[in-house]
């Protein structure tokens, strides 16, 4: 069942959100060839220690062992759920960074994807466009429409450009834990799915691929790749719904 979030509450994981944000744009100074994302995933912890908030995502049991990061670090033919790790980033990489900050108990996610030095047309086009898909489906979250509107905006955008839209993972509803309902998928009919009420609050959080949509989980049961080794990269927020629209809770560019 979908829990429906007060203006107390969603304000709440707003501020959870600026911290989050704010991380990101620390982050994106830092993204350079030669940087580890091991030393990122340092940084991202410390900088939400120091703001009073905490990594959620950190020792989150999965089908097989911990999450033992802070954040995760996806790679370029890594969809999504990498491990941090001592390899630098190489001129060219794309990389997603991916985390969810805990403040006094209430959520925030999102995941952004950064160019490594100067990167390919292909590669800054895939960027361009899943940010820009991650807006078309932010568009579509409005109250009375359905879940499946978000999905299918999506998926008509990320098809259109030639890509493959990831069907195995999906947006999630959130609040006090990372995964609730609804579950929001980047691929679907318009007019389907749970009704998009006032209060809701969940990601949107496409992930598109230069070639095939299909990815498979390594043994670890976390890091997930494309099959066909192309690339991929991912945009997410944390959205409430208002009767004035969608409210970014994790927006930015109005810090």
């Amino acid at each position: 069942m979908t829990r429906l979030k007060t203006l107390s509450e969603i304000n709440k994981m707003k501020q959870a959100g600026k911290i989050l944000a704010a991380c990101h744009q620390e982050i994106k100074k830092r993204i350079q060839p030669g940087i580890s994302t091991l030393e990122i995933d340092a940084f991202a912890e410390q900088f939400l220690l120091d703001h009073g908030a905490t990594p959620e995502q950190k020792g989150y049991r999965g089908r097989v062992m911990d999450y033992p990061y802070a954040t995760c670090a996806s790679i370029n033919e890594m969809v999504c759920h990498g491990f941090p790790s001592k390899e630098p980033l190489k001129e060219g990489d794309i990389v997603t960074i991916d985390m969810v900050v805990n403040l006094d108990g209430w959520l925030a996610d999102s995941a952004w994807s950064y160019a490594v030095g100067k990167v390919s047309e292909q590669a800054d086009n895939l960027l361009k466009d899943t940010k820009e898909s991650l807006y078309i489906g932010i568009e579509q979250a409005k109250i009375g429409n359905r879940i499946g509107d978000i999905s299918h905006a999506i998926q008509v955008f990320g098809e259109s450009k030639g890509y493959g839209v990831v069907r195995e993972f999906s947006g999630h509803g959130i609040g006090k834990h990372i995964h609730e309902a609804p579950d929001v998928p980047h691929f679907g009919k318009a007019g389907f799915g749970p009704r998009i009420k006032e209060g809701m609050v969940f990601t949107i959080e496409p992930m598109l691929n230069l070639g095939t949509a299909h990815c498979y989980v390594e043994d670890d049961g976390w890091q997930a790749k494309t099959f066909d080794g192309k690339w991929s990269a991912q945009y997410e927020h944390t959205i409430a719904i208002t009767k004035d629209g969608p409210m970014i809770l994790t927006d930015q560019d109005h810090l």
